[in-house]
């Protein structure tokens, strides 16, 4: 199980599964959302996340008509994002989770749109755009 929140701690989530993936995206749009050279994400399936309190803070902004971006209005933390496309996945914000976990499955995308300042020197694969499918990393 998987325990986080915000900042301010008005929003409390729980998640019933782990952390199997983690993707360090570097797209412009994410940059600009979380105010950093990439975002840490997590897939996480929708149904086995539920908000335990703050549910009335939680604010939605839509960059692109299809993806929903989560956030506490209060605070202004990132929780996750949802895609329209992917009913039953949303893609967590791993920076709120507080539970431990570890995760060898972590990779690089978006790389060929990170900042220019931004230097990734972390040995982790490293993709031009999206992790295509059916990759895994070692």
């Amino acid at each position: 199980m998987i325990v986080g929140g915000c900042l301010c701690g008005g929003v409390r989530y729980q998640y019933d599964g782990e952390i199997e993936e983690i993707s360090l995206c570097h797209c412009s749009m994410c940059r600009k959302a979380q105010g950093s050279a990439y975002v840490a994400v997590s897939p996480i399936e929708a149904g086995r996340f539920r908000i335990l309190r703050g549910q009335a803070l939680l604010k939605a902004y839509r960059a692109v008509p299809e993806k929903a971006r989560v956030f506490c209005s209060e605070c202004g933390s990132p929780i996750y994002s949802a895609n329209d496309r992917l009913p039953g996945v949303i893609r967590l914000r791993l920076g709120t989770v507080e539970t431990p976990f570890t995760c060898a499955n972590a990779y690089h995308a978006f790389v060929d749109s990170k900042a220019e300042w931004d230097l990734i020197a972390d040995g982790l694969p490293q993709y031009a755009e999206r992790r295509p499918l059916n990759q895994e990393t070692k």
